[in-house]
């Protein structure tokens, strides 16, 4: 996928999957090349390395010491999502780099879509759908398919960022109760919402459904490992829209059969494209194919989040939606 090429301009690289309208905003800037797949990518910064001043990136395309290593010129990194683990953060500052993300604008659809799989978990919808489907459901009895309520329950929320802020608003509008574990403490948010700062452990052990909004990190990796999926009741429900290697996927998977956990919902995995064979067969889980932010509203808004901080970088302004500093 050829740029609209004038030499003596700068030379953007974009996902070709990122929408293209929002991308005419660097029309006179930057000329604009897009690419499919790696391979593509690769083709480019050999033969245009030099001149390529930013890069509009999905969360799949690793930005590391070595790509960065070969892009001279590169001034901004754009990625088109609100986490950024793909991009060696401490690579592209030594090299004057900056990072931004889609903060924001994906927070509604993502709140969303982590309530719909604590309800389709809750439920248990997808054994419904398919008792609709196979033509033998008997008809309504007292005892069928029994799930739980959520009124009254307690919600954790691991994070409370953005994202968790909305499932925590949406929760609240359940009837249930909302605690919190976050590096940081929301006094406002508390006194608005009632909700409580707990540390880690208790969080885990008061809640009827947690969910993880946090963003994968050293310290975050494996966060919910045996110890403290262990710490969950056995009729508690564990969700992860955030980042799927937050959760040992193997010890979630022993919880669901020997009973330690009433189920999960998933919409990220640990090694994505591919999903736990164990979680995949548990009639304990909802999986989803990382869809959290997949409505057409969203991806346009996260492709002009993408196009306004490549035109304030490449023209010399700071990027209106950098990545969070450390602390």
């Amino acid at each position: 996928m050829e740029a609209r090429a004038r030499s003596d301009r700068p030379l953007v690289l974009v996902d070709a999957a990122i929408p293209d309208g929002p991308l005419t905003a660097l029309d006179g800037l930057a000329d604009v090349a897009r690419f499919a797949d790696a391979e593509e990518l690769e083709r480019l910064i050999a033969e245009r390395g030099p001149r390529v001043r930013g890069l509009g990136v999905q969360l799949t395309t690793a930005v590391d010491e070595a790509l960065l290593a070969r892009l001279p010129a590169l001034e901004i990194v754009a990625d088109y999502a609100v986490g950024y683990d793909n991009v060696d953060l401490p690579a592209a500052a030594r090299r004057g780099v900056a990072v931004t993300h889609t903060p924001d604008v994906l927070t509604d659809a993502t709140a969303d879509l982590t309530w719909a799989l604590i309800l389709a978990v809750a439920r248990r919808l997808l054994e419904a759908d398919r008792l609709a489907r196979s033509g033998q459901w008997a008809g309504w009895h007292p005892r069928q398919l029994l799930g739980r309520e959520l009124t009254g329950g307690t919600l954790a929320i691991l994070g409370l960022g953005r994202i968790g802020e909305a499932v925590a608003r949406r929760g609240r509008a359940f009837g249930m109760r909302v605690v919190y574990w976050s590096r940081s403490a929301r006094p406002a948010l508390e006194r608005e919402l009632e909700a409580r700062r707990l540390e880690l452990r208790e969080a885990l052990g008061v809640a009827d459904v947690v969910s993880i909004h946090l963003p994968l990190t050293d310290e975050t990796r494996h966060l919910l490992d045996a110890q403290r999926l262990a710490h969950m009741r056995s009729d508690a429900i564990l969700v992860n829209t955030a980042r799927g290697p937050i959760v040992d996927e193997e010890a979630l998977a022993d919880a669901l059969e020997g009973g330690q956990l009433l189920g999960a919902g998933l919409d990220v995995h640990e090694r994505e494209p591919d999903v736990h064979p164990r979680l995949a067969a548990s009639p304990r889980t909802v999986l989803l194919p990382h869809v959290g932010s997949a409505t057409v509203a969203t991806r346009e808004r996260m492709a002009e989040v993408v196009a306004r901080n490549l035109r304030a970088v490449i023209g010399g302004e700071p990027p209106p939606d950098p990545v969070p500093g450390p602390g």
